[in-house]
């Protein structure tokens, strides 16, 4: 999943800005040159070297249920990442259920057919108590012991979108999705404040909290685990997104305060000064 939109940040803002001066840059990007070598992307921030020369194979398939508003941001991952696996779709929609994908489709009748048999998918997402979710090394462990073909023809889902959408993807797939697929996560800790651009060289977008991550840093988490060269696939997709960071990171500049910003500040140090003085 994508981490939440860009927040408000203290002492630096993207290059773009709102108003009028956004929307004329707007009517510039549009009529910027794409490459047409096989990222699709602008000229100016072309991938095409970063890409493997063919899409990787894998053992695991990935579906990526690709919430509509993605399809216009700019630093949406899940372009490029289809680029790089050969066994990696994607479906446009809010929602996963019965006709939407003939693979879902197939999972589902396997089900009807032997309900008590095991799980052939998995979807990634944070646990929560009412919905918890087990951590994907200790399923794998536990998935490898009882059978040792669980990993074979796997099935990976994941949502990608911000994590409101993210979340209301789930809720809203949850009753199709839990009858074939179990509940899987990675490391993640709420009570800890996601990163920014500024702290991570793989971080596009702001992170609600610790652990998450956009839906190529966590395909590439999760392949390191499932397929056997996982290490080696993990590592081809980090580097390609530390390319696109970069690539952000060279159109950030540095600004003054804003000055909402700037007065809170001065009214925090009054009052910690207040407070130094009566004790």
């Amino acid at each position: 999943m994508e981490e939440e939109e860009e927040a408000e940040l203290p002492n630096f803002e993207l290059e773009e800005t709102s108003g009028k001066n956004n929307d004329d840059r707007t009517n510039q990007s549009e009529k910027r040159e794409l490459c047409l070598n096989g990222c699709d992307r602008p000229v100016n921030v072309c991938l095409c070297n970063e890409l493997p020369s063919e899409p990787i194979l894998t053992s695991t398939q990935i579906l990526i249920l690709h919430h509509p508003h993605e399809l216009r941001h700019r630093l949406a991952t899940v372009p490029i990442l289809c680029k790089c696996l050969r066994n990696c779709q994607t479906l446009v929609g809010r929602r996963l259920r019965l006709g939407s994908f003939p693979l879902l489709e197939s999972l589902h009748n396997s089900y009807i057919n032997n309900p008590c048999g095991p799980h052939r998918a998995i979807f990634l997402f944070p646990g929560t108590d009412s919905s918890p979710a087990i951590e994907l090394n200790q399923w794998v462990s536990s998935s490898s012991s009882s059978n040792e073909d669980s990993l074979s023809d796997l099935v990976l889902i994941v949502f990608d979108g911000t994590w409101k959408h993210a979340k209301e993807m789930v809720a809203a797939s949850l009753p199709f999705l839990s009858k074939f697929a179990t509940k899987v996560c990675l490391d993640y800790d709420v009570n800890v404040e996601g990163e920014t651009i500024f702290d991570s060289d793989l971080v596009l977008r702001k992170e609600p909290f610790r652990g998450c991550m956009s839906t190529m840093e966590a395909v590439a988490r999760s392949l390191r685990v499932l397929e056997p060269n996982g290490v080696e696939i993990e590592q081809r997709l980090i580097s390609i997104l530390r390319a696109m960071v970069r690539f952000q990171t060279s159109y950030l500049k540095p600004l003054k305060p804003r000055p909402k910003l700037s007065k809170k500040r001065k009214e925090d140090k009054k009052l910690c000064s207040s407070s130094q003085l009566g004790s």
